[in-house]
């Protein structure tokens, strides 16, 4: 195997995604590889970075494409607000697709994010954000049933907890805490994100508190690299 700068690798590769048009399917990675004269390690670590710039998807399975470049959600962390907002900004079209809705006991880890009892029920969110047939974010929440109930989710829930919750006014929320990081997709992600095992997604945890500093909201989402980009403006000193 001829030894291949990187940077020429991905030069390369740029050169070819930009010439195929929308939806083409690219050759399987051991041809691409082959014919690159690559390992399909070193053409993995290459292809990701596009498919974090939104330009190519990987379909477990079924191969590589090129997807049309959308427009990037952007936001600051300071106010919190849902997908279906920051789209609406920037004029992309968002849909919900796969929903669950069902009522569950809390475990340790729930209990003690809501500050409830074990075993007490709470209502379980989760669903996936689409963009142009792609889907982009994966969403779960976990809320007291007395804050939100399977009830309250059935008709004309389009995909955002937080919007359902400031539009009820059942609560005054208040504020929300975020840990932010990046993982691999474990099987059951990767499928519902339709990215292959391990490819790295922006992790979110968030707690939601109302006006009386109770926890009403302990969420989990997952975010596709390309599609989304966040930043913090802070004070100096």
């Amino acid at each position: 195997m001829v030894h291949y700068p990187f940077k020429r690798l991905q030069a390369d590769l740029a050169k070819l995604i930009a010439s195929l048009p929308p939806e083409s399917k690219l050759p399987s990675e051991p041809e691409l590889a082959r014919n690159l004269g690559v390992s399909r390690a070193t053409l993995r670590e290459a292809m990701r970075s596009f498919e974090y710039q939104g330009l190519i998807r990987r379909r477990q399975g079924v191969g590589t494409f090129v997807v049309s470049k959308v427009p990037v959600i952007e936001s600051g962390l300071e106010i919190l607000e849902s997908i279906e907002t920051l789209a609406q900004r920037i004029n992309l079209p968002v849909r919900m697709g796969e929903l669950s809705i069902e009522e569950v006991q809390a475990d340790e880890e729930s209990a003690k994010a809501l500050e409830v009892k074990p075993g007490m029920p709470l209502t379980r969110v989760a669903r996936v954000i689409y963009t142009d047939n792609r889907p982009i974010a994966y969403l779960i929440d976990l809320l007291p049933v007395d804050i939100l109930s399977t009830d309250d989710l059935q008709a004309g829930f389009t995909g955002s907890v937080l919007d359902l919750l400031m539009q009820r006014g059942k609560v005054e929320l208040s504020q929300s805490r975020t840990e932010i990081n990046a993982i691999g997709a474990v099987s059951d992600i990767a499928r519902l994100m339709q990215v292959q095992r391990d490819d790295v997604l922006l992790y979110f945890v968030a707690y939601l508190y109302d006006d009386k500093g109770r926890s009403v909201d302990y969420s989990f989402s997952y975010f596709l690299p390309g599609y989304f980009r966040f930043h913090v403006v802070r004070r100096v000193g």
